[in-house]
């Protein structure tokens, strides 16, 4: 029996020893309490508070309050960090039922860190196997600033958006005066109804949106009601249509602006309202509803650089309205955007296609700085900004010659301005040799009956024909033939060495020029019809300028820029030509000017040279008539400070590559 009463007594003391050990401490019931806070779970933080804070505190005045005030001041990153009792202090709070732990808090908010110190003081409640420690709470764990009361108060200043310059500092895209469109409701005349159809009409608003601004609880009769549409100073048309309407009225406010409007609206695009779309994907603390957002162009390539950062203050506004900062950000501005753009040689290329379909980049030869990209037909960006009827946009949108269509950033087939390029890949491998002289006889050629009936065709007889010779009367046969002496393969690594199949080097996105289908060239009718510029091959306008640089620096390929920050003179490709095969294609390339195809440019007051290229777009080898492109690519002779690659569609009536030469020497005598 002593035995037995020994034994229940050794596992009393086990049990009592093991619920000492397994006893909540304050220590691990603030630990708990912290980590719901990092993770902002107000509801189990609030099943932690003691029921006499629960009392004092309801849901709204805790669960409710921290979720909108942490989402208004979009806190995050909350680290805590408390200092511990030591074992004395924590024995003396175990027997007296409560403890204080001092803690420090940091976070991030939309107006940059806050940090603050504070105590929690925990008490311990319950029935003997029920104890728990629970926190008393009061509003000073928010912000220590609000426990005696206050308002947090949260101002925002929005940054100035950055502009967009050409090479001169001259604006591409600026912030101009333009005007906020609103409406005086009691000044809206015997039939408001009938004239808010009409102001509705003219900013492309629908009849219930202009009434619910009118309708907001804030509106009076004689109050400027704002109807969120901008309209420049510029378009007085409209102005004076709006002008006519009783109670319209406008405030000077700031907006987008275009100077060279349609001339480069491709190129520089517009801004826009952000969509709900791209809310859920930007950063809310640079974006909200009513922001505008890059859309297309170096407007949205250089969004993040241009958006600028908002400047935030978070405060508390006490009784007395003292003001005791929390948090302060400063607005950071856009940063303004320098290209390498000219705007003279932007507008005059864009004025000289009088809105037929083509493109155009213009380069500096010898820095890479591109000087103009033009797409023609084009678009007014202003509409797009401030406002485009249905009709009109349709009428885009219907529009044959695809004025929203991004010319320069496409690819196109270069046919016969690709001749020096063949030339230099020939002349690198051996298969081309400058003297030598090849019997053509006719204006067609076939190599045998592997090519069925399909034949190559040339403008010009001329026999014997040497390289000097083909170029300058731009020969198909010759480079046809010389296609096939050489092969797919020799002729497809040559293109490759010049960039084909490679993305451009330039912030820009532009389509990578082709080779083929495939990227190679298996086929000799292919092959034949790729060195001279038919076929599959397609390039852009840019690529094409950029590779005459070749013949220019000595056999090396300058890369291409855009922003005037970017180092000007570092090459894409080098060692693609010799210096004697420079030379080469340097007489070819006046010859072509002074004996051959591009004879308009003798006109002008200085040496030009340059190359024309004309590309028949078939859907079948036999198809006989098909739809011309035309090509010149030009710089003057002497200077070489410019280089000019045009494209234009559909010119098999009005004059083919010669319309093209015309307009690009027209435009290098203009800027010269």
């Amino acid at each position: 029996m002593k035995r037995l009463l020994l034994l229940v007594t050794s596992i009393l003391l086990i049990l009592i020893a093991g619920c000492s050990e397994d006893e909540i401490t304050p220590h691990e019931r603030f630990d708990t309490y912290i980590d719901l806070w990092s993770e902002q779970d107000f509801t189990q933080m609030y099943e932690i508070l003691t029921p006499e804070s629960k009392e004092t505190y309801a849901t709204d005045q805790y669960i409710d309050r921290y979720n909108k005030i942490y989402e208004d001041l979009q806190i995050s990153n909350i680290d805590i960090t408390y200092t511990k009792l030591s074992e004395e202090q924590l024995e003396k709070a175990l027997k007296e039922g409560t403890a204080t732990l001092p803690f420090s808090i940091t976070m991030e908010s939309l107006a940059g860190p806050i940090s603050f110190d504070y105590e929690a003081t925990l008490v311990q409640q319950g029935e003997e196997e029920e104890k728990d420690w629970f926190l008393t709470w009061d509003p000073g764990f928010i912000f220590p600033e609000i426990k005696d009361g206050g308002e947090i108060r949260i101002t925002t200043t929005e940054p100035t958006r950055g502009e967009i310059l050409d090479r001169n500092q001259l604006p591409l895209a600026l912030n101009g005066e333009v005007l906020d469109i609103g409406i005086v409701p009691g000044k809206l005349g015997d039939n408001p109804d009938a004239s808010i159809e009409k102001i509705a009409s003219l900013l492309n608003l629908s009849v219930d949106t202009i009434n619910n601004y009118l309708n907001a609880s804030w509106v009076q009769p004689d109050y400027f009601v704002p109807l969120n549409r901008q309209v420049p100073e510029s378009n007085e048309e409209l102005l004076n249509q709006l002008w006519e309407i009783g109670g319209v009225m406008g405030q000077t406010g700031l907006g987008r602006v275009y100077p060279l409007g349609e001339s480069a609206a491709h190129l520089v695009g517009y801004v826009g309202n952000v969509t709900a779309e791209q809310l859920e994907e930007l950063d809310p603390s640079r974006y909200s509803a009513n922001d505008i957002i890059g859309k297309a162009g170096l407007e949205r390539l250089y969004e993040d650089r241009l958006k600028g950062e908002k400047g935030a203050k978070i405060y508390v506004l006490k009784e007395d309205e003292t003001e005791i900062v929390l948090a302060e950000k400063e607005v950071q501005n856009g940063e303004n955007i320098q290209t390498t753009i000219d705007s003279t040689v932007q507008e005059e290329i864009y004025h000289s296609l009088d809105g037929a379909p083509g493109t155009a980049a213009a380069i500096h030869p010898k820095t890479g700085e591109t000087l103009a990209l033009v797409s023609s037909p084009s678009f007014d960006p202003m509409k797009m900004v401030y406002g485009i009827s249905q009709t009109e946009w349709d009428e885009l949108q219907n529009d044959p010659n695809q004025p929203m269509f991004n010319r320069f950033a496409a690819t196109y087939a270069p046919g016969s301005v690709i001749k020096p390029i063949t030339t230099v890949i020939g002349l690198q491998n051996g298969t081309i040799k400058p003297e030598e002289k090849i019997e053509i006889d006719g204006k067609t050629w076939s190599n045998g009956e592997g090519w069925g009936n399909y034949a190559v065709t040339r403008v010009t007889e001329a026999s014997p024909v040497n390289l000097l010779t083909a170029l300058t009367l731009s020969d198909n046969i010759y480079f046809a033939m010389k296609g096939v002496e050489m092969g797919g393969d020799a002729l497809a690594t040559g293109l490759e060495q010049f960039g084909f199949g490679e993305e451009l080097p330039i912030d820009l996105s532009i389509t990578t020029s082709s080779i083929s289908t495939t990227g190679a060239l298996e086929d000799e009718v292919l092959t034949a019809n790729t060195a001279y510029g038919q076929g599959e091959i397609e390039t852009s306008v840019l690529h094409m300028a950029s590779m005459f640089t070749t013949f220019l620096n000595d056999g090396a390929m300058i890369k291409p820029t855009i922003l005037k920050s970017d180092e000007t003179g570092p090459y894409w490709k080098e060692n693609l030509a010799t210096t004697e095969e420079v030379s080469i294609i340097q007489e070819a390339l006046r010859n072509v000017v002074l004996e051959g195809t591009a004879g308009y440019a003798k006109n002008a007051p200085f040496p030009i040279s340059g190359k024309t290229g004309t590309a028949e777009l078939k859907l079948t080898l036999d198809e006989k008539d098909g739809v011309e492109n035309g090509w010149f690519v030009g710089y003057p002779t002497d200077d070489q400070d410019i280089l000019i690659a045009m494209m234009m569609e559909g010119v098999q009536d009005i004059g083919a590559s010669g319309l093209v030469v015309e307009k690009v020497t027209n435009i290098l005598e203009a800027v010269k």
